[in-house]
């Protein structure tokens, strides 16, 4: 994959971190990026999960860490920034990729289930981002930062919860784009459409293959191809790119609300 597409060694000398980086779209990213050079640090919750794919990484010869983190805790969040700077003198780039949430119509979501998904994909991007870009400002380094969002422009059908907080780390990638781009920090988000990863068992599974038959590009897509983008914006080819989302998605934001898979 990256022979034909990304110049060999293209990240050599790099460093990220990808929170979520166990599984799915995250682990497709950090063989990607790991594969194209970059020492890839892994966070999530469970320990056991991040030590299974960095032993896969390892497998395939690239260089992984991992650390367990609650990315909801700011202490936890902080702790994982000194421990990177202690360890390997900070990173070159964060991906927030952690993110989860249940599908439920809005009249069956309580307000303490609406609060924990906005806690994970909100505030939990929010305490990572803050915490990464102290890190650089006070190294007097830049960095460049991805946050993995949704979909959204019809609306979430089914995930109200999930789409107010990605709509709110869309508008906050816009605004540390700008604010921060004084320090040399690039800030864009990516919006996966339905991608074939595990995470996709939770679906009903005939109400996906009728929301991808709408797409324009009527397939599921691969974790790979969101790991693709996602080198695109970390190589010098997104250098003067900040404060954008790349949608790969097949087209699924073309679709109205009555088209959309997620409900």
């Amino acid at each position: 994959m990256k022979q034909e597409i990304f110049a060999p060694g293209l990240l050599t000398g790099k460093s990220v971190l990808i929170t979520g980086g166990g599984t799915g779209i995250g682990l497709a990213m950090a063989q990607l990026l790991g594969e194209l050079g970059a020492h890839v640090i892994l966070v999530a919750r469970t320990a056991e999960t991040l030590e299974e794919a960095v032993t896969k990484l390892h497998t395939e010869h690239i260089s992984a860490d991992c650390i367990p983190v609650n990315i909801r805790e700011e202490q936890e969040v902080t702790e994982l920034f000194d421990t990177v700077s202690a360890k390997w003198g900070g990173c070159d780039f964060l991906i927030n990729n952690a993110g989860g949430q249940f599908t439920a119509q809005a009249l069956n979501i309580s307000a303490n289930g609406f609060r924990s998904v906005v806690d994970l994909n909100l505030q939990g991007t929010w305490q990572m981002s803050s915490a990464f870009a102290r890190m650089l400002i006070e190294k007097g380094r830049v960095g460049r930062i991805i946050n993995i969002v949704l979909c959204l422009q019809s609306g979430v059908p089914g995930m109200v919860h999930a789409g107010a907080a990605r709509a709110g780390v869309m508008n906050m990638t816009k605004t540390l784009a700008y604010e921060w781009g004084e320090h040399g920090i690039l800030v864009n988000a990516i919006a996966p459409g339905t991608i074939a990863t595990s995470g996709l068992k939770q679906y009903n599974t005939d109400q996906i293959q009728k929301g991808v038959s709408r797409l324009p590009v009527s397939r599921i897509g691969r974790a790979d191809e969101i790991a693709m983008a996602a080198a695109y914006l970390l190589s010098p080819a997104g250098s003067y790119i900040t404060g954008t989302t790349l949608e790969v998605d097949g087209g699924e934001h073309l679709l109205g609300a009555s088209d959309q898979i997620k409900g």
